[in-house]
């Protein structure tokens, strides 16, 4: 059993930027050596997410619209009123999509479906470096 964990950094928009991760994940996959397990994706912070989905211009879009209808960011916020930075909804958004992710490892490929990336959201309201964990665990 091996453990390997890598680290990367991206730039962000905010305001619901999804990025594909996907590539900088495979490359790690590939590196770590690791047939067969589990890798899990972890972003530090409290106003992003890590989730998957089709990565095409018009479901990032729906994504980003569904996610504007239930946690709106033109609303107060109790976060907002102690704070005073704005980003509530941020927060919220991120609990709701979590901020980790695993898939299994197969034969050194990740289990995912055909049309199936693993993508970055930023909710905040303003641009972020975000670093990235990914660790693989298996054989």
């Amino acid at each position: 059993m091996s453990v390997k964990t890598f680290e990367f950094t991206v730039n962000t928009k905010g305001f619901c930027h999804v990025m594909d991760i996907t590539p900088e994940i495979n490359g790690f996959l590939r590196d770590s050596g690791i047939k067969n397990g589990i890798l899990t994706v972890f972003v530090p912070g409290s106003t992003a997410g890590i989730t998957t989905i089709e990565y095409e211009s018009g479901v990032i879009s729906d994504l980003c619209k569904a996610i504007e209808r239930l946690v709106p960011s033109n609303i107060e916020y109790e976060h907002n009123l102690r704070w005073g930075d704005g980003n509530g909804f941020s927060h919220v958004r991120a609990s709701l999509m979590g901020p980790s992710l695993s898939i299994p490892v197969k034969n050194g490929s990740l289990m995912v479906g055909t049309w199936q990336q693993v993508v970055l959201c930023d909710f905040d309201n303003r641009g972020r470096r975000r670093r990235i964990v990914v660790q693989i665990v298996g054989e």
